[in-house]
């Protein structure tokens, strides 16, 4: 080949040079779509779900994004879990009460009725005792990945101040899970409304209470715009929100990309259950400085009624069988050394 010839091929081999780190660049990237449960709105969509993109972001320099799409945009609260599943998106965030039909312990996981006194004690039995191991396992032969984002309390906010039994059974009650048929069974009517559409509906007198987290949560979805009351003690406390993960996914990640991530969601555990605790006690102070919250108790007939509630809910969860069942013994024989059965 002449030097003219060779000369002529320098352009080309210079324009193919030049696209050869643009292709690596692209190879390199890769990004996850991500269907939540969380409106915008919602303090756990900013506080939890781009929080974890940013820190993804950074810590993969840029080898792992998150597309974020907040309750609704691409599906129902109920669809994300079979969606990701499918490989239809990557990853999503739930609550374990939209997967009780799935797996069989996810009700356990949403916390259950008159269980733990305090948030440590959730947390020591997800992580120390090995119980979120059995929610992972179940999720596992569904090809997802499940991680606890946090453990917290979920506690009602209502539109008027009970007095009576009477007055606790004429509520309807924004529910899920376990605690919509622990409500239901302790008298009061109950049904289950996407996030999205809960502000509405309280403010609509669709339903007369809620419960979305707790202070924070409530605060954040303005629902104490209407509803003055908020009720202590808690419902429950649990892990009531996760993120699920399809595991190919994560599998098709280079090696160090998974271990950050799963790095991540571990860190992204403790962090936003220390965190939410924090950020409780500040949401109170503003709810009731903003908007005149008064915290109360329900009437002791009430509370009476729902503890024979409870203990119907933890027969039920034990009454489907494997793990779901194995789990209620580790919960009984952990809270009967703490006293507090």
């Amino acid at each position: 080949m002449s030097f003219i010839s060779r000369l002529a091929l320098v352009p080309a081999a210079i324009a193919a040079f030049a696209f050869m780190p643009m292709a690596a660049n692209a190879q390199d990237t890769v990004t996850w779509r991500v269907q939540s449960h969380w409106p915008q709105s919602s303090s756990s969509y900013s506080d939890s779900l781009e929080h974890l993109r940013d820190v993804l972001d950074e810590r993969t320099g840029g080898r792992l994004k998150l597309e974020l799409h907040a309750a609704g945009g691409l599906f129902g609260h109920d669809e994300i879990f079979n969606a990701t599943r499918r490989g239809i998106i990557q990853m999503g965030t739930i609550s374990p009460a939209y997967i009780m039909g799935e797996v069989p312990t996810a009700g356990i996981a949403n916390g259950l009725p008159n269980a733990f006194q305090n948030t440590w004690e959730a947390a020591y039995f997800f992580k120390h005792l090995g119980f979120e191991d059995m929610v992972r396992e179940e999720a596992a032969q569904h090809g997802i990945f499940y991680s606890t984002d946090k453990v917290y309390p979920t506690e009602m906010v209502l539109v008027r101040k009970p007095e009576s039994m009477d007055d606790f059974r004429s509520l309807n009650i924004r529910s899920s899970g376990t605690l919509q048929t622990f409500l239901t069974a302790a008298g009061a009517a109950s049904n289950s409304i996407a996030g999205a559409e809960l502000y509405q509906a309280l403010t609509s007198g669709i339903v007369d209470g809620a419960h979305w987290g707790a202070v924070q949560g409530a605060l954040s979805m303005s629902l104490y715009e209407v509803a003055k009351y908020h009720v202590r003690p808690p419902l429950n406390i649990g892990g009531i929100d996760a993120f699920v993960v399809n595991q190919e996914a994560i599998d098709a990640l280079p090696e160090d990309v998974q271990q950050i991530f799963y790095n991540a969601m571990e860190e992204q555990f403790w962090r936003r259950t220390n965190e939410y605790i924090y950020q409780e006690q500040v949401a109170l102070a503003r709810a009731q400085a903003e908007h005149n919250v008064e915290v109360i108790e329900l009437p002791e007939d009430v509370r009476t009624q729902m503890l024979q509630a409870a203990q119907q809910t933890w027969e039920q969860e034990r009454a489907r069988g494997g793990k779901a069942a194995e789990a209620m013994e580790m919960l009984e024989a952990f809270l009967t050394e703490l006293g507090h059965l």
